[in-house]
């Protein structure tokens, strides 16, 4: 999946965390909800404003992270 679109990073935003859309929801706050048990659907009732696409992005951004450091 391309997520560069999907996946922003601003120096002022998040202390330059990944972002979403440029939101101020992290793509670290995503994947520990997901990781806590929570389903898309769930993220996407607590935050309307992401998309399922926001939420494979950030997926994708994790795999593609763990990908370029295990290379």
């Amino acid at each position: 999946m391309d997520y560069g679109g999907l996946i922003t990073t601003e120096a002022g935003k998040r202390s330059g965390q990944p972002c979403i859309r440029g939101m101020r929801i992290a793509v670290r706050d995503v994947l520990e909800y997901l990781a806590g048990g929570m389903t898309f659907d769930e993220v996407l009732a607590d935050f309307p404003e992401l998309t399922p696409e926001d939420i494979r992005a950030c997926l994708a951004f994790a795999a593609d992270r763990v990908w370029r450091q295990s290379a």
